[in-house]
Formats: C-alpha cells, structure tokens, sequence
C-alpha cells in the first residue's frame, strides 16, 4: 500500500524547460533590443550620431559592431539557462536540506523502520526522495521473493540504478547548452576580434596613409567584442561548474542511501 501512493510523487515539481529553443530565442531578441536601444541611444554619442564619437562606455561598446549583440543574446541565453536550471535542480533537492534528509533516511534504514524511511522521502519529495522511494518498494519486495540473496541484492541495486537513470534527465537537461556556450562566446569573440582588426589594417593600407578614425574604430570594435565573448564564457564556465557540483551532491546522496539500504539489507536478511 505505501509504494503505491509514493509513485505519483515522482511528477510533483519544477521538471525543467524541455524546448529550450524558444529561450534562445527570447534571449537573442533581448540581446538585440538591448543593443539597438540602450547602447545605441543617441545620448551616448556625439551630436547624437551613431556615426560619432562615443561619450560613455555604452557608445563605446555599441561600436562594437554587429558581433556584440550575437555575444549579448549568447549572454542572455546562459542567464536565462541559469535561471531555469536553479529552479529545476531547487526543486530535484526536495523541500528540506538533502543531507539531513540523506542522514535521517540512513538512521531509518540501520533501525530497520522501512516506514519511517518511506515517510521521510514523501515529506522530502525531489529527485533524491524518488530514488529511494524506489530502492525501498525494491526493498519490500526482495524481502518476501523465493530468490537466492544475491539476486535480490542485485535487483535492488539495479532498481537503484534504473531510478536514477529515469531521474538524471531532470537534473541534466539543458546543461549541454550552458557548455556549448563557454567555447561559442570565446569563437565569437574571437571572430568579432578578427573583424576588427581587419577594418584596422584596412584603414593603415588606405591611401598609403592611416584614416585615424577608421583605426581606431576597428581597434575599438576588435576589443569590445573579445572583452564581451570572454564575458560571456566566464559567466558560462561558472554556471557549468556550479550546477554540475550541485548534480554531482544530488547523486552523491542517492549512491549513499542506496549504499546504506543494500547493506542493511543483507544484515536484517543474512539467511534469505
């Protein structure tokens, strides 16, 4: 009866956004809104020419080119990502701390009380609490199986191990975009970077003499887009790390029960 109504558990929370295109989308429109009429407005400049000297570092950047606003909606992407996965991973943790949860699951087990240990992961809910309301229905079951103690040891860590794969997904998805952002922002900025520096060499090759304004224009535009992409990598590499170290504390707690459950398994059980 308990493992029947602990199934529903596993669809309550925050599953993620799983067509991530469409916040792409969103991102590199703001990221193009944001450089069009923030950094384009004509108070950053001189005169209030786009083609003129820039007063601020927001006329500045807008210099740029059209490069930036591509490393503006790369940026826009990964908070966005960052934002979504916060709040998937949050609700994958469960309602309360995992560690304690994980400590007072463990007690249960070594004490022998499967009920109390089931009571604990409908409280907690999350990712962590749908394994191992798994591995206890897997539990339940082995003990009463006409089966040699081996395989039931091993059907219970399969079962563990198939809950976390259905689990993983969740707290994974759209992680491979947050990392395919922390090389595009540095190639982007390293193409934004090559056009500039070819308006550059094109100004120095003009007439045999140097047009200052179109140097410094491209030498301009070479540097605000490698500052920007290596912002936007920055940003990305530590989002990745973050919410990796977050998942890696996840399956950490679940290998640990699983653990726990399986040896006091063959304790409670050592002539099944």
């Amino acid at each position: 009866m308990a493992t029947t109504k602990a199934a529903p558990k596993k669809k309550q929370g925050f599953q993620g956004v799983r067509h991530a295109f469409i916040i792409i989308v969103i991102a590199f429109i703001v990221g193009w809104a944001f450089y069009n009429y923030i950094l384009g407005d004509p108070a950053n400049f001189a005169n209030g020419d786009h083609a003129g000297h820039p007063l601020n570092m927001l006329g500045t950047i807008y210099k740029g080119g059209w490069v930036v606003p591509i490393i503006f909606g790369l940026l826009c992407t990964v908070i966005a990502m960052s934002v979504e996965r916060t709040i998937a991973i949050s609700a994958c943790s469960g309602k309360g701390n995992v560690g304690k949860f994980a400590e007072d699951v463990k007690a249960a087990l070594k004490n022998g009380d499967i009920d109390k240990a089931e009571e604990l992961c409908n409280k907690q809910q999350g990712s962590v609490a749908n394994v191992v309301l798994a591995d206890l229905r897997s539990y339940r079951k082995m003990e009463t199986a006409p089966i040699k103690m081996k395989e039931k040891v091993l059907t219970i860590q399969n079962a563990h191990d198939e809950a976390t794969a259905l689990e993983m997904p969740t707290m994974t998805m759209n992680l491979p975009i947050i990392a395919t952002i922390v090389t595009l922002g540095t190639l982007t900025a390293l193409f934004g970077t090559v056009l500039g520096m070819i308006r550059s060499f094109a100004a120095l090759a003009a007439g045999g003499g140097a047009d200052s304004m179109a140097l410094s224009t491209g030498i301009s535009e070479a540097l605000v887009n490698t500052a920007s992409g290596i912002a936007t990598s920055w940003v990305s590499v530590v989002a990745y790390n973050y919410f990796t170290n977050k998942i890696d504390k996840l399956t950490f707690a679940m290998d640990e029960i699983g653990y726990t459950l399986v040896h006091t398994f063959e304790e409670k059980h050592p002539e099944a």
